[in-house]
């Protein structure tokens, strides 16, 4: 399965099973009343902001005498009052309200401010399609026409045949805020179950919709999280959370996950309770079915206790009263995904005693480490995705973050390479065991998500659907790969994109991107969005630090726990590359980072503030100190640590954003973004963040705080999205003084 990056990352699976849905659901804010008396309280605040306004009055923020004690360290925390929920807690609704006004008041001003949001939806304004899926005769897809709030699901029977509308979820709620999460189509097609996120939580509830008369089937689930949906036989697996407590359902910790399998037509009450862990309050338990249905697969990971990887057992449904068994019983931190099962053994994706991943074949048989027998064996390069189809194996790796593909036999035979339009990303490759074809998409970052058709008995690929972007042609920009030097001497990759023929004398507005954590790989791809801010002759700048998982186990384990600082070096490397080369200045140069990213730019800030000219730093985790005590946050641990050990509690209090805020710094301008049903990264941490930043800033440059409502860690809404990408970028070229055409 390939990793999603447009999520907080939970664990890495490169699963062909359903395991991809950590998407939304949840409830409309209190409506809120402005701060009374709310009033400048940063005596540092100077006369005007830096774009020549006059200066900002921000909201009054109380701070609370709260201390806490980190083996012998002592932690204020003076916005502890501001973790409450808004949607709950007057006092913090109160300040949301006064710092949104004070934030809009700021951007209402800009003048292109509506010309930017204009073009943006221009610039978003063509049809968007998924690669098909097949069941029986039918194949099954989305598309969204331009300017829809969500996606539309398909089905048509041929490829060449009339497309019909199976689930409109823009139906689902008046402001299009109402969107899928998990889906699954059952294996003969008949009965297509999703998922639905409210307003831009992870919560999901789920319900099964008949594929042939379009009926919505009598079934309702509820409080799923961190779940797929896999379908065996006339029902499906899917895990949940207890119900959280009533006005607490975005911020309540998220404990004792449980696996279910739900029978259609039935009640949620009548459920069987697959597995359950109580001992163990922080586990992850997901269950995952093979092509041919004969087999579950129960994955178990631990990430709370700093373990990366997972423990796997099987089940093989056809035995009566079969039980879970092991193929491996403990959590480490070794990584395992089942690709697909070949007869009654199994294709195995792992990275133990692998960094790169490898793919194994398992016996139940013969079960012992010692008779696992490679299929595919490590390379140098990291193994990115792999899936069957057709009978054959399609694998992909990564070469200096650009993806390359291959086919094998189910034994391991390399028959062939796919060759690719050039470097970029790749993803699909997914089907059944009979498909006589298969789906990829290819993109990078001049190039729209294209979806070719792989025939596999020709071993031939043919453009299938390329999209139509009115006024775009990629030759107008040009894209490079760059490898530059980190401070302790790694080198570290990083791609440039920007019109052709710009000079490099210093004064290029330039936007640098980063993430750097989760093993997730920041690969090349596109954005018809980012288009506006490259016809305005930004150089948009993608950086690959160590953290992600460009380079393998061993470059991602390079940015984790004690060694996070290296993230946070490599970015600040590159930014110092940008400006070494002429591209930029530090007057021209911004950053943005979102969740892990958030955290990744809000430190940069705090540690070269000079540096800089603009932060955009979206939903970060911004207090390292407290993460895990909140939703899903323990989950993190893996890649943080924590602060309940001693040695982790003093590299996060080194680097953590609202723990390094000093007075008497003058920071670059900086909008926060986050957003009232985040209950991924809860918002209480960009509140604490902005406030702190806000009481210590001795500069003239902005810090304002951009909270969206009916929405979540990501937007809601393609609305929301325009709106909130207009407000990014207006904010970006007003502050590095460019003046759009």
């Amino acid at each position: 399965m390939k990793r999603d990056t447009t999520q907080f990352p939970l664990l890495k699976f490169r699963w062909k099973l359903s395991f991809l849905a950590l998407v939304i659901v949840a409830l409309a804010v209190a409506s809120r009343a402005p701060l009374a008396g709310a009033q400048n309280q940063n005596p540092s605040a100077s006369t005007v902001d830096g774009s020549g306004s006059a200066a900002i009055v921000y909201p009054e923020t109380k701070r609370d005498d709260v201390v806490d004690d980190y083996f012998g360290t002592k932690v204020p925390d003076p916005y502890r009052w501001l973790e409450g929920d808004a949607g709950v807690v007057p006092e913090v609704a109160a300040w949301v309200e006064a710092e949104n006004k004070v934030t809009f008041a700021y951007l209402e001003k800009i003048p292109f401010r509506q010309k930017i949001k204009e073009r943006l939806t221009q610039l978003y304004n063509y049809p968007k399609y998924s690669a098909p899926m097949r069941r029986d005769d039918y194949f099954f897809y989305t598309k969204n026409d331009g300017l829809q709030n969500q996606n539309v699901w398909y089905r048509q029977k041929s490829l060449d045949g009339t497309p019909e509308v199976l689930l409109d979820p823009n139906k689902l709620s008046a402001d299009g805020t109402t969107r899928l999460g998990a889906v699954a189509l059952s294996k003969d097609g008949k009965y297509f179950a999703y998922g639905v996120s409210k307003g831009g939580s992870d919560w999901n509830d789920v319900y099964v919709l008949d594929t042939a008369t379009k009926q919505l089937q009598p079934d309702h689930i509820e409080w799923l999280k961190s779940s797929g949906l896999a379908w065996q036989g006339n029902g499906f697996y899917y895990s949940r959370y207890p119900a959280p407590e009533k006005g607490h359902e975005l911020t309540a910790k998220n404990e004792n996950h449980q696996v279910y399998y739900h029978k259609t037509g039935t009640a949620q009450s009548a459920d069987q309770l697959v597995y359950e862990d109580p001992a163990n309050p922080q586990r992850f338990h997901t269950v995952g079915t093979s092509d041919d249905e004969r087999f579950a697969f129960l994955s178990i990971s631990e990430r709370g206790k700093g373990k990366k990887g997972n423990a796997i057992f099987y089940r093989d449904v056809a035995r009566v009263d079969s039980k879970f068994s092991p193929i491996v019983a403990e959590i480490g931190d070794d990584s395992y995904g089942v690709v697909d099962n070949v007869g009654d053994k199994f294709l195995i994706f792992t990275d133990h005693k692998a960094p790169n991943g490898r793919v194994f074949l398992f016996d139940p048989k013969n079960p012992d480490e010692k008779n696992w027998k490679d299929v595919i064996p490590e390379k140098p390069e990291p193994l990115d995705n792999a899936t069957t189809v057709g009978g054959k194996l399609f694998v992909s790796y990564l070469k200096d973050v650009a993806a390359h593909a291959y086919v094998y036999s189910l034994d391991g035979k390399l028959e062939n390479e796919i060759t690719l339009p050039g470097l970029g990303t790749v993803s699909g490759f997914g089907g059944r065991s009979d498909d006589k074809f298969t789906f990829y998409t290819f993109t990078t970052f001049n190039f729209p998500p294209t979806i070719y058709k792989y025939d596999i008995a020709t071993k031939k690929s043919t453009l299938f659907r390329q999209p139509e972007i009115p006024g775009f042609k990629s030759t107008n920009f040009e894209m490079s790969q760059v490898f530059y030097t980190s401070k302790d001497g790694t080198r570290v990759p990083m791609f440039l994109v920007h019109k052709k023929g710009i000079k490099l004398d210093g004064n290029n507005p330039t936007l640098l991107y980063g993430y750097g954590g989760f093993n997730i790989t920041t690969a090349p791809n596109f954005s018809s969005l980012r288009l506006a801010l490259l016809e305005q002759g930004f150089v948009y700048a993608s950086a690959n630090m160590r953290g992600g998982g460009e380079y393998g186990e061993k470059w991602h384990e390079a940015g984790t726990k004690l060694k996070k600082q290296n993230v946070f070096d490599d970015f600040i490397a590159a930014a110092e590359y940008l400006i070494n080369k002429k591209y930029t200045s530090p007057s021209r140069l911004a950053i943005q980072g979102g969740s892990n990213g958030g955290l990744l730019v809000g430190a940069v800030s705090n540690q070269r503030p000079e540096l800089f000219k603009a932060v955009v730093e979206q939903a970060g985790v911004m207090d390292m100190l407290r993460f895990h005590k909140f939703t899903i946050g323990w989950n993190w641990i893996a890649d943080y640590g924590s602060s309940a050990n001693e040695a982790e509690f003093q590299a996060l209090y080194a680097y953590s954003p609202i723990h390094n805020v000093k007075a008497g710094v003058s920071y670059p301008a900086t909008l926060i973004t986050t957003a009232d049903h985040d209950d991924r990264v809860v918002p209480a941490h960009n509140f604490k963040y902005a406030a702190a930043l806000q009481a210590a800033q001795a500069g003239s440059s902005p810090i304002l705080i951009r909270i969206d409502t009916k929405s979540g860690h990501g937007a809601s809404s393609t609305t929301k999205a325009i709106e909130q990408t207009a407000d990014i970028y207006s904010f970006l070229m007003w502050n590095l003084g460019v003046n759009p055409n």
